[in-house]
């Protein structure tokens, strides 16, 4: 199992309702910040994308390819500043398939939608990511972007039977494909697990931690699996993800354990036997430090609430 398609599994990645905007220049349109992560591309003309807390505004091309999280609002324009229109009001009478126009010519066509992530592990990601990514159409991953941007207008200029399920399903590929750009523009030095997969050693660690969970790994291990010698090793890794290798595997199979009591009917015990815990009080030990609480009380908690999930909708 491959780190990230772990962790995008683990999230239970949804995307929230899809929309494409028709703007004729000048227009200008403001955003709240989305819960978790907003995707957006630009399939036709040029505009411009400012995010809050950032300095500058970016200007993103025909094909460019753009991700915005940690609930950072933005605003999206094109041709001389205007005012910005709230999205409430341009988006108001939206309905799925259909497009929303602002003015009576196509200077500049952007699809976009969000993701919504399992609220209990949405930080895995969203923590690691910056506000935000751009990827350009000169990418090294240009041409499997290009050819699901390509879908992408199709589906939304002449939506048919199914275009609803088409579109978000592109979405997820072109959400992969913006992490792996991602990766590779940042490199390993990015200090956290997502970018250290373009360390090839360390990655080969990762690799083996994700699948392998309830191995009891030791760092002397891990090291060979790296190819590196011990002292080594811990300190790429620590440098490269930002905790400790053993730090690291705990928080994912304790993530990964809170999934289990959150989608099943699985005792304690048997979780806990599962992700490599010999005893049910280990296993709630290092549950309550990760998690903040004992897994009894945790799916109680999401049972009073009605919560087996864990995860919310974000609003539109």
């Amino acid at each position: 199992m491959d780190p990230l398609t772990d962790v995008l599994g683990l999230l239970d990645l949804r995307t929230a309702q899809f929309a494409r905007l028709e703007a004729e220049e000048p227009w200008a349109v403001g955003f709240s910040g989305y819960r978790h992560i907003k995707f957006g591309a630009v399939l036709q003309g040029t505009c411009r994308v400012v995010v809050a807390g950032l300095p500058e505004p970016v200007t993103l091309a025909e094909g460019d390819c753009y991700l915005i999280g940690h609930g950072r609002a933005y605003e999206l324009s094109g041709g001389r500043a205007v005012p910005a229109v709230p999205s409430t009001t341009v988006f108001a009478q939206y309905t799925e398939g259909s497009t929303v126009r602002i003015g009576a010519a196509r200077d500049a066509v952007v699809v976009g939608c969000g993701f919504d992530l399992d609220e209990a592990n949405a930080a895995v990601l969203v923590d690691v990511l910056p506000p935000l990514v751009h990827v350009g159409a000169g990418a090294s991953t240009a041409d499997a972007i290009r050819a699901a941007l390509e879908m992408l207008r199709a589906e939304t200029d002449a939506p048919g039977l199914g275009t609803p399920f088409v579109t978000e399903r592109l979405a997820h590929v072109l959400l992969v494909h913006l992490l792996r750009a991602h990766v590779e523009e940042r490199g390993a030095a990015g200090g956290v697990w997502l970018t250290a997969l373009a360390d090839r050693r360390i990655g080969a660690a990762l690799a083996a931690m994700h699948d392998m969970p309830a191995h009891r790994w030791t760092v002397a291990e891990l090291a060979a699996k790296a190819g590196m010698s011990r002292s080594q090793f811990a300190a790429r890794f620590t440098e490269s993800v930002g905790v400790p290798p053993l730090e690291y595997l705990l928080g994912w199979r304790i993530r990964s354990a809170a999934r289990d009591l959150r989608t099943g009917d699985r005792t304690v015990a048997a979780i806990a036997a599962r992700w490599g815990y010999g005893s049910e009080s280990s296993f709630s030990h290092a549950f309550k430090r990760v998690m903040g609480s004992s897994p009894g009380r945790y799916r109680e908690t999401l049972r009073d609430r009605g919560d087996h999930r864990g995860a919310h909708r974000g609003e539109e």
